[in-house]
């Protein structure tokens, strides 16, 4: 579904690097290295520390709202798929004021609300206050996360009950693993969810014999979108699968497909972090995904941003792999790139997803039965002004671009030890294990130039 557009640059000179360590709780780099650079988003802990401050919000609840929405990435002001905007996704839609409930708190103009993100997690943090109020929170009630389940799902504006709790676990996960992103960190916090109304809402996922029955996938959780986003049948016999990426959370995502506004579905949604699949139209049924090519395609959305990789872990490779296979063997679709496609390969579509960070190469691997390692290199980059190769040698393909100023920031992560890293745990989001604890060597478009002071792989 998605709409960034990540453009190549042509041949950079020297930059300016820094790798980000900290991040992965690595060394610091040696005192031979370049220089610090600080990232775009430099601002994002002070932004925090002052909204929550300002507007008594527990910080570890304005940043796992952020996390679980964006991994703290504000894409530039670019839009949402429901029209949210921002690091804490402050949104404008049919059922979502966020944004203009922001604005009116805050005093701050919409397009600041949108494009700065200083701005963006205060109107979130104003917001979640005035919700709190509403809700009665006060006193040491304030200062305890666990009293902010309700104001979270609220925030979220969810299409019903279960998609809300969907979303508010997931924060809640978020601040108990931790937070590591962006210049932003808060520690692993045990919290105990006050869920109030919540606690008798079945939290999706809990199978009943008819959602059983309802899904075409064995793996998938039933939750139908809304009947007006799709149409009922078919008009050909389904000889595609199309790969999208949502430009949103999974959470927001299901309760978008679920508004009669959005005239938007995919049959199938994947979440990040651990791979989980939610089918909302059956098979047999037309989505609404692809335009005039919905008639003969399958539809799978994959929580994240075209433009940051952050969001395509091992997991979600796996676990969308397993269901393309799956409709594939069912179907008799051929396992091929003639047959399974990305949303910007189809005829009458304008849309870039899923991007220049989606792996083809391991993911049809995966789709064929294959059981190879994830890719070695992981990039989350931040700043502009290079190409960013998926491995050390000039010959490796570009995993994103970012065109502008000279400088650019990077983390680089290989397959390994187990950690946890940016709110997840996996084994390749993993740190290099040379004789000095530094990162791997990443080069950019200029043959000579190598990161100063950093160690082979």
């Amino acid at each position: 579904m998605g709409s960034v557009n990540s453009t190549l640059t042509t041949r950079v000179p020297k930059l300016a690097v820094v790798l980000a360590v900290a991040a992965l709780g690595l060394s610091a780099l040696p005192s031979n290295a370049a220089e610090p650079a600080q990232p775009s988003d430099a601002g994002l802990a002070p932004a925090f520390q002052d909204a929550a401050a300002k507007y008594d919000v527990p910080r570890e609840v304005l940043v796992g709202v952020g996390f679980a929405e964006t991994h703290l990435d504000g894409h530039n002001g670019a839009p949402s798929q429901a029209n949210g905007y921002g690091v804490m996704q402050l949104a404008s839609n049919n059922v979502n004021k966020t944004m203009s409930e922001a604005s009116k708190l805050t005093g701050l103009p919409v397009a600041k609300l949108s494009k700065d993100d200083r701005s963006n997690i205060l109107g979130a943090a104003a917001v979640l206050d005035a919700y709190a109020d509403q809700a009665g929170l006060t006193g040491a009630a304030r200062k305890d996360p666990g009293k902010w389940y309700s104001v979270v799902a609220k925030y979220s504006h969810s299409a019903d009950g279960p998609t809300a709790r969907l979303y508010t676990d997931e924060v809640f996960r978020i601040i108990g693993t931790g937070v590591q992103a962006a210049g932003v960190t808060t520690a692993p916090r045990a919290v105990k969810a006050d869920l109030g109304a919540y606690a008798k809402v079945a939290p999706l996922g809990t199978r009943s014999a008819s959602s059983v029955q309802a899904v075409d996938y064995p793996g998938a959780i039933w939750n139908a979108a809304s009947t007006s986003n799709y149409r009922a049948g078919r008009t050909a016999a389904i000889t595609t699968i199309v790969i999208h990426v949502t430009q949103g959370s999974y959470a927001g995502t299901i309760s978008w497909f679920k508004d009669p506004a959005a005239q938007v579905s995919a049959h199938y949604v994947v979440r990040s972090s651990d791979g989980q699949v939610t089918q909302m139209v059956a098979e047999k049924d037309t989505a609404w995904h692809v335009r005039t090519e919905n008639p003969y395609t399958i539809g799978i959305e994959h929580e994240g941003y075209v433009d940051q990789p952050s969001w395509f872990t091992d997991a979600m490779y796996r676990s969308s792999a397993a269901l393309t296979r799956n409709i594939a063997d069912r179907r008799g679709i051929p396992k091929d790139r003639a047959h399974i496609k990305g949303h910007s390969e189809m005829p009458n579509n304008d849309h870039t997803d899923p991007g220049p960070n989606w792996n083809w190469d391991y993911y049809m691997q995966l789709v064929n039965g294959g059981s190879p390692n994830p890719p070695q290199y992981n990039f989350t980059t931040w700043g502009s002004g290079v190409n960013v190769r998926s491995a050390p040698k000039l010959s490796a393909s570009v995993v994103t671009s970012l065109a502008g100023p000279t400088q650019v920031y990077v983390e680089c992560q290989v397959q390994g030890d187990t950690v946890t890293a940016g709110g997840y745990t996996n084994n390749w989001w993993a740190k290099l294990r040379d004789q000095n604890g530094y990162m791997t060597n990443i080069y950019i478009d200029d043959p000579n130039t190598k990161l100063p002071g950093v160690p082979d792989c």
